[in-house]
């Protein structure tokens, strides 16, 4: 009898499996989160033992469990030797069969987001599709090759997928929130059939068309891409152990993962301000923390300087030093809202930095506005703002141009933002065209 569960990071967007025989017992994972618990308790209820863990790909955007499964529990690794792991596996090849009691679970090699990837059709029934076809969309090509030689070889795979039988199930390895592709549905499953109907990466007729168009990524790479493959390609990475309550910070980058109101009324000098209960924190944090740097976080609480933590972990952000709950917090930060800035505009001297993706703004922006991609105002400078000029940030809805504040904040700017509202709020922005459009 055929044991199905799918598990999503809300906070990433990835999906993992648990596929097993419940009349023999036994069962595989696919895909794990750094934390596997949540398999190990699903296996118990199920009354299943977990035999052996099954990879897609050499992930790039979460640490992925298998370590724990091979280091803690014993469990064999089986991934595509194409992956080049430094870690002991099992090889999967393109057509092997792996029996999970009766249970068949056949390996599709379906190359194009990275050159090892497997697709998993399972009994018949269902298909894994990891990194490849998602829920309306399809992988980006871009993360371990050329993106035109990565979209020629999605381009077949898709295809191969694509002529899968119709009722045929589709559980993919990403669903919207994701950095790993664009325009994905927030539907966690669908079938070939809708899927060859619906997904525009499927309707192309000419290879040549789908490369100029896959290749053309405009969706930023995940933050800690090349850390966290290295991590999933070496050795086993073992869980961290709890947080330990500091009682200062010292000169460590500090990361207040209190809400935005909290950081507003109170924070550490040069505090940088991403919210964990705010969606992709993990992402977030990986954009605006430097490689290699102590981190230190400010909390409300124990309960959620661990699950900071825990998000910080699954994205290869390991060498967190512990967390304050009530330290000397005297700095403030001022927050305007859209009627405010409506009235701001009529100011010469104010410097509006709009804090979205480039492409974005393409699609609306208020005039006048600079563009910084919040993303990108640590690692590149604010060379580009005048200091002695007042700012306000600003993003689509808010969050964005919190954290943006936060930054510019600690680099000595009069700056505000705009945390309730943005540009979706206004009706008078510009559309901006390019060449050829």
């Amino acid at each position: 009898m055929l044991l199905f569960r799918q598990f999503v990071n809300e906070d990433l967007g990835c999906a993992s499996y648990l596929v097993g025989d419940t009349d023999a017992a036994v069962a595989v994972v696919v895909d794990p989160a750094f934390d596997i618990d949540q398999y190990l308790d699903a296996a118990a209820e199920q009354g299943v033992r977990i035999e052996r863990i099954l990879e897609t790909h050499t992930h790039a955007d979460h640490v992925s469990g298998h370590g724990r499964f091979a280091s803690e529990h014993g469990l064999p690794v089986a991934i595509s030797p194409i992956a080049e792991p430094v870690y002991p596996f099992e090889p999967l090849a393109d057509g092997d069969i792996v029996d999970v009691g009766g249970v068949r679970i056949c390996v599709l090699h379906t190359p194009g987001h990275r050159p090892e990837h497997c697709s998993f059709v399972v009994d018949d029934e269902l298909v894994l599709t990891g990194d490849s076809l998602f829920v309306g969309a399809a992988a980006r090509p871009d993360l371990a090759i050329a993106a035109r030689e990565g979209a020629e070889d999605l381009y077949g795979s898709l295809r191969r997928l694509a002529a899968l039988g119709d009722g045929v199930r589709v559980y993919p390895g990403h669903v919207a929130g994701s950095l790993c592709g664009g325009s994905m549905s927030r539907a966690r499953s669908s079938t070939i059939a809708q899927e060859r109907t619906t997904n525009d990466a499927l309707q192309f007729r000419d290879a040549q068309e789908f490369v100029l168009v896959s290749a053309s990524v405009s969706t930023p790479r995940p933050p800690t891409t090349e850390r966290v493959v290295e991590l999933n390609r070496g050795p086993w990475v073992a869980w961290p152990p709890p947080l330990e309550e500091l009682r200062d910070v010292d000169d460590a980058t500090v990361l207040d993962v209190r809400p935005f109101e909290a950081y507003t009324d109170g924070h550490i000098r040069r505090a940088i301000s991403v919210p964990v209960a705010s969606g992709s924190f993990g992402t977030k944090a990986g954009f605006v923390l430097v490689d290699g740097e102590r981190v230190v976080l400010h909390a409300g609480s124990s309960r959620e300087a661990q699950d900071a933590a825990r998000r910080l972990w699954a994205v290869g952000i390991l060498d967190v030093a512990g967390y304050v709950l009530a330290p000397n917090a005297p700095e403030k930060l001022g927050t305007l809202d859209v009627d405010e800035l409506r009235t701001l505009l009529e100011s010469p001297n104010l410097q509006l930095v709009d804090v979205r993706e480039t492409t974005e703004r393409d699609s609306g922006y208020i005039p006048g506005s600079q563009s910084v991609p919040y993303r990108l105002l640590r690692k590149l400078g604010c060379g580009a703002l005048d200091r002695s000029r007042p700012v306000v940030t600003v993003c689509e809805s808010g969050p964005r141009a919190a954290i943006a504040a936060s930054l510019l904040q600690r680099e000595g700017f009069d700056v505000r933002a705009v945390a309730d509202g943005g540009i979706a709020d206004f009706s008078d922005t510009v559309a901006f065209r390019r060449c050829g459009a």
